[in-house]
């Protein structure tokens, strides 16, 4: 009964006390079911609708949903992308009095999917060794804050496409613990895990004929514990040099920021014949680009996305030889007039496929392909109009959008004139 539950949340949604919480989540009546694709989990998940947006509830024992609970919550105030706790539910019991599992409510990660969903469309072979590099990242941020996950996995992750590559999100965070540091040890037993896991993962697929043929799931699931140790290295390790090679310690600076991180402090210590120097950068949570963005334009992006924004700015400023220009000013000025005006000509029917910074990013490379194909400078609201007939609307939605509005809209493009801007870069 909804009066005798014992409901956890930061801030409670009215909502939540008209689920049926007196039936066992898997008779839950179709009605309140969200159809989405789901990944694999020792616990029973569902999918459901409440107040215009999705969550997923998880039944699980009370202990365990509070201990969940509050670690995505820490994880969240650290930075990490993962899901976002919105209640624990226990004291469950049916109209007759019988004891129910308690349960974990999170919201669904708009645009994002489970790497299966990932695998049931036609992509390419690449994009077994995207997902693992996403993966790779995220366990190396995990690290970095002292969190041992305990069950790495790519069914413990969500993907979200980020300009061509993936951004992955932490889940599952039931086996997870924070320390104040992680032990080599503990860094290798979560790398050990992940590597097995992914593999028999890319088996299960190659099973079910998902996976391309080439594609060897091993190989591919070794290639994580690579680019694990290839970040882990370029992130925390130490480099000497020559004094007079002094210009390596902006260059370090570039390629972390390249990889998405900041640092907050270098420790440079020089050799006690005082002719080398010895850094050791301390990296803060990654971000650099999606943090730059933001603070420019207010728009919200994932790193990569924001990269390929951030360098569309910095082709306009050129273009229009805006350089000496305040940077926000410029900014605003260019999110006006070129990128607002792109996403409000795509249709409402088609604005879910999408997140509006990737839709941004395959514009892009759409209208780059198209003038290849022509030879010619292609204008933005041409290239908008084939870009919406002939890739988005062949898309599936990828937004937790349900029963979308339907129709089309006409297509005018009040955007900066593209003989002013493109003809100069």
């Amino acid at each position: 009964m909804s009066g005798s539950l014992n409901i956890t949340a930061a801030t409670v949604d009215p909502a939540l006390l008209d689920l049926p919480w007196s039936l066992p989540l898997e008779t839950w009546p179709e009605e309140t079911i969200a159809a989405l694709p789901k990944g694999i989990s020792r616990h029973l998940v569902r999918f459901v609708n409440l107040s215009g947006y999705v969550v997923a509830i998880k039944e699980t024992s009370a202990e365990l949903a509070r201990k969940e609970y509050d670690m995505l919550r820490t994880l969240q105030r650290l930075d990490i992308p993962c899901v976002d706790p919105v209640a624990v539910i226990t004291n469950r019991t049916t109209d007759s009095g019988e004891p129910l599992e308690s349960v974990l409510v999170t919201r669904h990660l708009r645009f994002s999917l489970p790497y299966r969903a990932i695998y049931s469309q036609s992509l390419r072979p690449e994009t077994a060794t995207r997902l693992v590099d996403a993966l790779a990242v995220l366990l190396v941020r995990l690290h970095i804050i002292g969190f041992f996950w305990g069950d790495v996995s790519l069914s413990n992750t969500l993907f979200r496409r980020d300009a061509g590559a993936f951004a992955a999100y932490l889940v599952d965070a039931e086996t997870g613990q924070l320390y104040d540091g992680l032990s080599n040890g503990q860094r290798e037993n979560d790398l050990e895990i992940a590597r097995v896991n992914i593999a028999g993962e890319l088996l299960d697929l190659q099973a079910g004929g998902r996976l391309a043929e080439e594609i060897d799931p091993v190989e591919i699931s070794n290639g994580i514990v690579a680019k694990y140790r290839s970040l882990w290295k370029e992130l925390t390790g130490s480099e000497e040099f020559d004094q007079s090679e002094r210009w390596r310690i902006n260059q370090r600076v570039e390629r972390l920021n390249d990889l998405g991180f900041d640092i907050e402090e270098l420790a440079i210590k020089t050799g006690e014949t005082g002719t080398t120097v010895r850094i050791q950068p301390k990296v803060v949570d990654a971000g650099h680009h999606s943090r730059r963005l933001l603070r420019l334009t207010g728009l919200d992006a994932q790193e990569n996305q924001a990269r390929r924004l951030l360098n569309d700015l910095d082709s306009y400023r050129a273009a229009f030889d805006k350089q000496d220009l305040d940077e926000e000013v410029v900014a605003h000025e260019w999110a006006a007039r070129v990128f607002e005006p792109v996403i409000r000509a795509i249709p409402k029917d088609l604005k879910g496929k999408l997140e509006p910074a990737e839709m941004f990013h395959q514009l892009l490379d759409h209208r780059w392909y198209m003038s290849q194909n022509e030879g010619r400078d292609i204008p933005l609201a041409e290239a908008v109009s084939s870009y919406v007939d002939t890739v988005l609307r062949h898309r599936r939605d990828e937004a937790t959008i349900i029963d979308p509005p339907t129709g089309t809209f006409t297509m005018p493009v009040p955007v900066v004139d593209d003989d002013d801007w493109r003809s100069k870069v």
